[in-house]
């Protein structure tokens, strides 16, 4: 076999090996570019006074209060008590939301003198409130999919 035969075959090797590569490469990176939005419905806000805060979370870390460990943080202004609010670009996965109806427009939860919120709140499945917030697997949701949607009902405890 001659030197220019070897080449020919070793250069065939790699285009095949290279296609063959790439076909597995291919559906892994469309996965990995999968991204969701969510529709998140707000309903039961008592007046049209400050602005809705959502916090959308992925796991137990920070839920419900501490923003900070929030993936998307989004504050919008009342125009009707029922919203629509959209996120975008999310990962399928399992999240937990937090709303608060901030009517002062300070980004701050208030409490009466007994520790009980004065504000509107509300958490994505809608759990039974007793003694605190939720848990965030009492909250959590699956978001999978191009669109997912759910619906929130604000409520109000000590205002």
């Amino acid at each position: 076999m001659s030197l220019s035969e070897i080449r020919i075959k070793k250069f065939r090797f790699g285009i095949l090996l290279f296609t063959m590569l790439g076909s597995f490469a291919s559906p892994l990176s469309a996965r990995a570019d999968l991204s969701s939005n969510l529709t998140v419905e707000i309903d039961g806000l008592k007046n049209r006074d400050g602005q809705v805060c959502i916090s959308i979370f992925s796991s137990s870390k920070g839920f419900p209060s501490n923003t900070a460990n929030a993936v998307q943080n989004q504050c919008v202004p009342i125009t009707n008590t029922s919203l629509l609010v959209s996120f975008k670009n999310l990962k399928p996965g399992s999240y937990g939301i937090a709303v608060l109806h901030d009517a002062k427009g300070d980004g701050k939860l208030h409490r009466n003198i007994f520790g009980i919120p004065t504000n509107g709140f509300g958490f994505s499945r809608n759990p039974t409130i007793l003694t605190g917030p939720p848990k965030f697997g009492d909250s959590a949701f699956f978001v999978a999919g191009p669109n997912t949607s759910i619906q929130i009902q604000v409520m109000y405890l000590g205002g």
